[in-house]
C-alpha cells in the first residue's frame, strides 16, 4: 500500500489507516453498540495483513476498552505498524460521563494509562482529542511538547482543531498533524484549512471518511430506525428524518458512479477523500475482517476529473435540496 509523509515528521503512513472508535463496544455515550474482542482483533491482524502500517485509537473509546484491545492485537509485533492515541477527554470510575480537560497533571495521568494499556514503550502519535477547554491548549500543547522532548511520545498532533486554534498552537510546538472530520458531508476544512497544512508542514488525517457508514450504501431507513440506543448515530441528524432520505438519494446517486467504475460506494467515499495530496492518510473503521479486506482496496484507486466534477453536482444537488427545506 502507498505511504505518504506525515508533515515534518519521519513517520511515514499508509494511505489508509484503521480506526478504532467501534471496537471500544457500545457501553459508553458514544459507543457504537456491542462488539466482540476478539472480532475487533480478527480485524485489526486483516488491516496490517492488507498493508496498512497504523493504527489510529483513544483512550476515550470504551473509556480504555479499546486501546486494550489494540494492546493485545499488537503484542509481539509492536515494531510494525505506527500507534496513534489521543488525550483530553476523561472519565472517572464506572460514569458514562465525559469530562475534558487539558491540564499539564491530566494529559499526563492520560499518557501512562494509554501507555499501560497498549503495552508499549513510547507512542509515535498522541493527539489532542478536542481542543476543549479552549482555554487551556495552550497549558496542554506545553505538555505534549514536554512529553515528546522526555521521549514518552514520538510526535504530537492535535484533532478537530479550528483555523485560530492550530495557529495558537504551532506557535508553541510544531504540530505534525491534524485529525479532522472530512468527508462528502463534512468538508469545513476545504475552506483555508488545507492550505494552512500545506504551508506549515502539517500532514491530515481525516476521520470519518465514509461518515459513519452512511456513504458505504448500505443504510437503509429501516436500517437506521432499528440503531440502538446504544449507538450514537441513532440521535445523529444525517440518520434522521428528511436529512437522512437526502443523504439516500444522494447516495443512490453515487451508486451510478461506482458501479460504471466497478468499485463500491465505500472505495469511492475514500479515494475521494484521498484526492486531496495534503490527505496524508485516512481512518477508516472495521468491526471485523471482511470490512477491512474491502475498504483496504481503496488506497489504489485514483478517480478522474471527470468522476470528480460528477461527484461535485451530486452533492450540490444535495445542499440545494437541503437549503429548500430550511
Amino acid at each position: 500500500m502507498k505511504t505518504r509523509k506525515l508533515g515534518y515528521s519521519d513517520l511515514n503512513l499508509t494511505t489508509l489507516g484503521l480506526g478504532t472508535w467501534a471496537m471500544g463496544g457500545g457501553d459508553w455515550k458514544f459507543g457504537w453498540g456491542p462488539q466482540d474482542d476478539q472480532a475487533s482483533i480478527n480485524a485489526i491482524h486483516a488491516a496490517l495483513d492488507q498493508g496498512i502500517n497504523w493504527i489510529d485509537t483513544a483512550a476515550i473509546y470504551g473509556h480504555g476498552k479499546s486501546e486494550e484491545v489494540v494492546g493485545k492485537a499488537i503484542n509481539g509485533i509492536r515494531d510494525s505498524v505506527i500507534i496513534a492515541t489521543k488525550c483530553g477527554r476523561i472519565w472517572e470510575g464506572n460514569s458514562k460521563e465525559i469530562g475534558k480537560s487539558l491540564k499539564t497533571d491530566s494529559i499526563r495521568r492520560e499518557v501512562e494509562a494509554s501507555l499501560k494499556r497498549l503495552n508499549i514503550d513510547v507512542i509515535d502519535l498522541y493527539q489532542i482529542h478536542w481542543p476543549e477547554p479552549d482555554a487551556e491548549i495552550e497549558e496542554g500543547w506545553h505538555t505534549i511538547s514536554n512529553l515528546i522532548k522526555e521521549g514518552k511520545i514520538r510526535y504530537g498532533g492535535v484533532s478537530n482543531f479550528n483555523l485560530d486554534q492550530l495557529k495558537r498552537a504551532q506557535a508553541i510546538h510544531p504540530i505534525a498533524s491534524l485529525q479532522p472530520p472530512y468527508n462528502m458531508l463534512r468538508r469545513e476544512i476545504e475552506t483555508d484549512i488545507i492550505d494552512y497544512c500545506r504551508e506549515n508542514q502539517i500532514g491530515i488525517v481525516a476521520y470519518s471518511p465514509m461518515q459513519a457508514g452512511l456513504l458505504t450504501g448500505k443504510f437503509t431507513e429501516d436500517r437506521a430506525r432499528s440503531l440502538p440506543d446504544s449507538d450514537w448515530r441513532s440521535r445523529h441528524p444525517f440518520f434522521n428524518g428528511r436529512q437522512l432520505e437526502i443523504n439516500l438519494q444522494m447516495v443512490e446517486e453515487l451508486r451510478e458512479i461506482a458501479n460504471a467504475a466497478k468499485i463500491s460506494l465505500a472505495q469511492l467515499s475514500l479515494a475521494w477523500v484521498l484526492r486531496h495530496k495534503e490527505m496524508t492518510s485516512a481512518i477508516v473503521g472495521a468491526r471485523n475482517p471482511a470490512q477491512i479486506e474491502e475498504t483496504a482496496k481503496a488506497a489504489a484507486i485514483e478517480l478522474d476529473s471527470a468522476q470528480i466534477d460528477r461527484i461535485e453536482k451530486i452533492l450540490a444537488n444535495r445542499e440545494q435540496l437541503l437549503t429548500n427545506d430550511q
